[in-house]
Formats: structure tokens, C-alpha cells, sequence
């Protein structure tokens, strides 16, 4: 078949929820894409935070292989191999106790707020629990995580949703601690917030929501779906910050392409939580999944995955501020890591540049409304970034030509 005509087959067949780039992808190799027509793309979008070890890790590969050899499926009404070293792994490299393994970031969100909520009907026997949410927050597409989503956009289709949700401004302590009431079981946030904007959290910021938690025995929800698993320099992103959530939601890096994701509570609250009959899920968790985990996992301890990034990150970063300061049009830099973001001035679209770079071997994706979203496989090299700089510089050109 021709590029066209899967293109075709994809508009007639598929739900039109996304727009879809004009390119048919076949094939990954190291950190790079190749499309149907044999074009060769360096990939700084890695599947949206998603294929951390790039597209050839051998012991990755061989070990889903013999996974699916053995079984890929078994349900949760039974124990299997992979998902107890899976969950013993994932709970040690969260610093928490209890994992509870889900088919996606979206669901992970559910879990914690039915875990929020549960927490505080066994505190105090009532219904009519709030949670205080960011705005200019993602944390996924369901009605229970579009609820604690801080943006309209999103929600305004599918009202009503969820109540019992406030919302405060992220980086200001006092807008959150306004919000506080009697009812108050959690607080969410991204620890980085990603879709928003690439923005990182404060340190005084977080670590006042850890104390205002620990003061009214409120929950503190962390969303690491994409911050965590080594992206901003620590195995998750919190933990730069000398503090530990109550719950920390995790997924995309976690299976490195494997659709699975969890959620991961301390003690006091896996004790006082969801019991049997409370939460399940089919496929969460199943043999195959954990073993894409587990596997993740020992590679990163073995390989030296989080050393790595922050070895590479001032390079990546030194690159992008020098882009900044070459384009009057891209107005700043901001992240954490190997999730960075450029800023673009408000007269230029950020999907005019995805594409032109997209034209020039390079792929990138947007954050927020004018952001330039960098979140490559962290396993990249100099010759990466030299690489994705040369054809960045080169994309930002044609830009500011076309711009005159």
C-alpha cells in the first residue's frame, strides 16, 4: 500500500480526534522514525514522553519477547511473576509502598481520586468531599480526570462533571491555601506541568502544599505521567524537591511504549483506602505490561539512565538558549531536565514550526498555546542535540523568513 492510501484507510476507519501529521510512520531505530516513504526523522517527541530508551534497547526488546513466549495475560484474580518484581521495583524507585497498576495515565488519575475520596468518606463518613486542582492543569481525558483538568477548553463539552473540585493557581501557595475548606481530602498537581506549558513546580511551592497536607490531613496527589521516570533528573521529579507525595500517579516512560501506568500510595493511605471490590481493572498490571516495567526499571539502574540525562541536560539546554537568543521570536526557555520548552512570541504559531521542522528531519510537539515542547528519548547524545539544534536553527529561519 501507499503512504496515501493508509492515510486514506486511517480517515475512513479511524474517529477524527486527532489531526494527524501528514505522515505514515513504519519503523523506529535508536532515536530515530522513518516513515513509509522511507524519510528518516530524529525524533524530540519520543511518542509524547513515552519511548525513554529509544527504539532499539535489545535487553527491552528480547524481554517482551520472551514475556509474550510465556504468558501475556492472566487477570488480576491470580498472581503472576512479572507484576510482584514489578511493583516491588516500582515502589522502591517512588520512595511509597503500595502500587496499583493501570492500562494508562488517564486511569492512574482515577485510581487516586477514588483513593482521595474513599480516604475521606472512612475519615469522616460523608460524600461531600472536595479537591483542589491547578489550573492551566492536564491530567487526561475521562470525566473524572477532565474534572481536576484546569482548563475549559477541555471541559466545556462534557459538563456536568465530577463537583466537588476547586481550583487554585499553580506556583502560588496562598491562591491554594484560599481554596482550603473543612472538606478538603486532596490536592492535585503536576510536579512539571506539561500540557500547560512545561512549567516546573517552585520549590517553596511544593514543598508549602506537602505542609499544608500534612496540617489538615489532606491528601497530596503528584502527577508524574510525564515528569517522572528520570525525564527531569531524578527517578521521579519530587524527589528534587525533598519531599514525598501521599500518591504519585506514573505512566507513558514506565513502559517505554507499553501501554501501562500506575498509581502509588504510602502507607497511611493504602491502609486507610481502597479495600477488595473497591478498584480493579482487566488488563492492568497483566504479565506482559510488568514485565515492560520491570524491565524498564533494572535498565535504567543498570544503564544509568537518570546519570545520564543529567549529564546531557546542560548541553541540551546550552543549545536551546542559544536558539533563544539567535530568534528574537523565541522569547525564553523554560524546564527541568529533558523536558524543555521554548517559548514562542504570540505573533508566531508553535504548529507552523512543528511542521516546518518536521519538513527538515525533526520531530517536536507543542505545549500550551505557545510553547515549543522538547521531550526526546533520554538516552541522546551530543551529536543528538547537535543534530536537532541544526535542524531547529534551520526551521526557526525558514520561520522568520517567511515572517518578513
Amino acid at each position: 500500500m501507499t503512504t496515501n492510501e493508509y492515510k486514506e484507510m486511517s480517515e475512513k476507519y479511524l474517529l477524527h480526534t486527532y489531526n494527524r501529521y501528514p505522515v505514515v510512520l513504519e519503523k523506529g531505530e535508536d532515536v530515530y522514525l522513518y516513515d513509509t516513504d522511507g524519510n528518516k526523522y530524529l525524533d524530540f517527541a519520543a511518542g509524547i514522553a513515552v519511548y525513554a530508551l529509544g527504539y532499539s534497547n535489545k535487553k527491552f526488546a528480547d524481554a517482551l519477547k520472551d514475556q509474550i513466549d510465556k504468558v501475556i495475560h492472566t487477570s488480576n484474580l491470580y498472581y503472576n511473576v512479572p507484576t510482584a518484581l514489578a511493583s516491588e521495583k516500582l515502589a522502591k524507585a517512588t520512595g511509597l509502598d503500595k502500587v496499583f497498576f493501570t492500562n494508562s495515565g488517564t486511569e492512574a488519575i482515577e485510581g487516586a481520586i477514588k483513593v482521595a475520596r474513599k480516604y475521606a468518606w472512612l475519615k469522616e463518613g460523608t460524600t461531600d468531599h472536595e479537591i483542589i486542582a491547578m489550573r492551566h492543569s492536564f491530567h487526561g481525558r475521562s470525566l473524572g480526570a477532565l474534572s481536576v483538568t484546569g482548563n475549559d477548553h477541555y471541559q466545556e463539552p462534557f459538563r456536568p462533571l465530577i463537583g466537588g473540585i476547586r481550583f487554585a493557581d499553580f506556583n502560588d501557595l496562598d491562591s491554594v491555601r484560599s481554596q482550603i475548606t473543612q472538606k478538603t481530602c486532596a490536592i492535585i498537581l503536576e510536579t512539571v506541568q506539561g500540557e500547560g506549558g512545561i512549567y516546573p513546580a517552585d520549590k517553596e511551592f511544593i514543598q508549602g502544599v506537602r505542609r499544608l497536607c500534612d496540617e489538615n490531613d489532606i491528601l497530596m496527589i503528584l502527577d508524574e505521567i510525564q515528569c517522572g521516570m528520570g525525564r527531569t533528573g531524578t527517578m521521579f521529579a519530587y524527589q528534587d524537591y525533598g519531599i514525598l507525595p501521599d500518591v504519585v500517579t506514573c505512566a507513558k516512560a514506565i513502559g517505554a511504549g507499553i501501554p501501562v501506568g500506575a498509581f502509588v500510595l504510602n502507607k497511611k493511605t493504602a491502609e486507610n483506602s481502597l479495600v477488595p471490590g473497591d478498584h480493579g481493572t482487566t488488563y492492568g498490571g497483566n504479565p506482559l505490561a510488568a514485565r515492560a516495567v520491570s524491565t524498564v526499571l533494572d535498565i535504567y539502574k543498570e544503564d544509568g539512565i537518570v546519570e545520564h540525562v543529567n549529564e546531557i541536560t546542560p548541553y541540551l539546554e546550552k543549545k536551546l538558549d542559544e536558539l533563544a537568543q539567535k530568534y528574537d521570536f523565541i522569547t525564553g526557555r523554560r524546564g527541568k531536565g529533558l523536558m524543555q520548552g521554548l517559548i514562542v512570541a504570540p505573533e508566531y504559531k508553535p504548529g507552523e514550526i512543528i511542521n516546518t521542522a518536521r519538513e527538515n528531519g525533526l520531530l517536536i510537539i507543542s505545549a500550551g498555546t505557545d510553547v515549543l515542547r522538547l521531550v526526546p528519548p533520554l538516552v541522546i547524545t551530543k551529536a543528538h542535540i547537535d543534530e536537532m539544534a541544526e535542524k531547529l536553527d534551520a526551521a526557526l529561519a525558514q520561520t522568520a523568513s517567511e515572517k518578513k
